[in-house]
C-alpha cells in the first residue's frame, strides 16, 4: 500500500499535523510511524500540561504567532472530547527592583502579541494567592490553564484512528517498509538526524536539556495559581515554577539541566555513547566560549540535581511551602543548537525538501501551539508541493 503522507513521530506535533491534513482532505491516506509502543512517550507526554497565554515570545516569532490561537484551539478540542481544562491563571513574580524591567518587557510583548495580561500590585497578587511573594509588582495572565497532556494525546490518537490514520508502533523511520509520497518529520529529539538524511538541517544539532519535576505531596491547597519567576529572555527557559495540574495537584519544575544523550531520562537507561561524545563536544565548546552565558546556566542548573537547591528556588517565590516533594517522570527538551553561531535556537523551524517537510526545535510552547501550528505546517506543505510541481 502507498500512503500520501508518512509522519515520523507520534507526539502532539505529528498527530495534530495528521489531524489537520484530514480536516482539509478526508480521502488522504496517512501513516504515522513511531519507534515507541504508544503515542506521547517523550516530551508530549512529559510536559507541564500548561496552556500558555503567549506573552513570553518576541513579536515576529512563530511561537508568538500561534500560542494565542493554539491555546483556544486546544481548549476547543478538550471541550469537544470532555477533557478537563483547569483555568489556573498565572502570576509572574519579581525578586527585586532589577527584575522589574523584565516584568515590563513581558507586558510589552503581551500587548504586541494580543495577549490579555496586566501588571498588578503586590496586594493584588496576594488576593489571587495569599502565599505569593513578590517585589512591588507582578504580572497576571488570566488565560493560562492546565490539561493532562497524556489524556489529550491519547484522545487525539483515538480520533485519528477513527479517521482512518494508520499507526505503526515499534517502527523507527529506518524500519519503514511501505511506500509513501511525502514525508513529514516530527521526530522530536531525532528530527535533526532525519532532516540531515535529506540534506537539510546542515547547521543544526540537538542539544538536549533534562526537565525534572517534583510533585508536592503535603496537600493541594498551599498554592492556588501557577507562579513563575521573571525569566532570562536571552535563553528559551522559563525557570523553576509552580504548576497547578488539571487534577489540582501542585508540582515544581522543570529544570533545564544539560543532558548527556538524547534520551537521558533516568540513570544510564537508553545510554548512547556516540550521542554523549557529540553532545559533550558542543557543551564543552559552549562552556569555554560562554555563549548566551551557557557556563553559568550549566553550573546553576546542575545544582538542581540536589533536590534541596531545586526546592529552595521554588520556596523563594512564596511565603510558605513544605518540603515534602517526590520526583515524577522527567522530560527531555529537544532544543536545537545553531552550530554556526553557537546559539540556542529560540523559535520553531521548518525546512523543506522536494517531497519532505521537517519540523525542528518544536519545544515549549509547542504543546499549546500544536493545533494552530499544524494549520501553518500543512499550508507550508501545500505550498512546497505546489512549488515543486511548478519546477518541473
Amino acid at each position: 500500500m502507498q500512503y500520501d503522507y508518512l509522519i515520523v513521530g507520534s507526539g502532539i506535533i505529528g498527530m495534530t499535523i495528521a489531524y489537520e491534513l484530514k480536516q482539509q482532505n478526508q480521502n488522504l491516506k496517512i501513516a504515522i510511524c513511531e519507534k515507541e509502543d504508544n503515542v506521547a512517550q517523550h516530551a508530549s507526554g512529559r510536559n507541564s500540561g500548561v496552556l500558555h497565554a503567549g506573552f513570553y515570545y518576541s513579536a515576529n516569532s512563530l511561537k508568538a504567532k500561534f500560542t494565542v490561537d493554539g491555546n483556544n484551539l486546544m481548549k476547543e478540542f478538550c471541550s469537544q472530547h470532555n477533557i478537563v481544562v483547569k483555568p489556573t491563571q498565572k502570576i509572574v513574580v519579581v525578586k527585586n527592583k532589577y527584575e522589574l524591567k523584565g516584568l515590563y518587557e513581558l507586558q510589552k510583548r503581551a500587548e504586541v502579541n494580543g495577549v490579555e495580561t496586566r501588571i498588578i500590585t503586590e496586594k493584588e497578587a496576594e488576593k489571587v494567592d495569599p502565599n505569593i511573594k513578590t517585589y512591588q509588582k507582578a504580572l497576571l495572565s488570566p488565560n493560562t490553564a492546565s490539561v493532562d497532556p497524556k489524556e489529550v494525546c491519547n484522545k487525539l490518537k483515538d480520533v485519528l484512528i477513527e479517521h482512518g490514520i494508520k499507526f505503526y508502533f515499534n517502527t523507527s523511520f529506518e524500519e519503514v517498509k511501505f511506500d509513501y509520497k511525502y514525508l513529514i518529520n516530527s521526530a522530536g529529539t531525532y528530527a535533526d538526524k532525519i532532516a540531515q538524511q535529506f540534506g537539510l538541517a546542515k547547521n543544526y544539532t540537538m542539544l538536549p536539556f533534562k526537565g525534572i519535576y517534583l510533585k508536592y505531596i503535603t496537600n493541594k491547597t498551599d498554592i492556588k495559581t501557577n507562579i513563575y519567576p521573571v525569566p532570562n529572555l536571552a535563553n528559551p527557559f522559563l525557570g523553576v515554577h509552580y504548576t497547578i495540574t488539571s487534577d489540582g495537584s501542585i508540582k515544581i519544575g522543570p529544570t533545564a539541566i544539560p543532558a548527556f544523550w538524547r534520551e537521558n531520562y533516568d540513570g544510564f537507561n537508553n545510554f548512547n555513547l556516540k550521542e554523549m561524545l557529540e553532545i559533550l563536544y558542543y557543551e564543552s565548546k559552549l562552556f569555554v566560549l560562554n555563549n548566551f552565558n551557557f557556563r553559568n546556566l550549566a553550573i546553576e542548573e546542575m545544582k538542581n540535581y540536589n533536590s534541596k537547591v531545586f526546592i529552595q528556588k521554588a520556596k523563594n517565590m512564596v511565603r510558605y511551602i513544605g518540603s515534602d516533594f517526590k520526583p515524577i517522570p522527567a522530560g527531555i527538551r529537544a532544543q536545537l543548537l545553531n552550530t554556526k553561531t553557537n546559539e540556542l535556537v529560540q523559535d520553531f523551524i521548518l525546512e523543506h525538501g522536494k517531497n519532505s517537510t521537517h519540523v525542528l526545535n518544536a519545544v515549549s510552547p509547542a504543546f499549546t501551539c500544536s493545533f494552530a501550528f499544524a494549520k501553518y505546517v500543512v499550508n507550508e506543505i501545500n505550498q512546497n508541493k505546489k512549488e515543486n510541481k511548478n519546477v518541473k
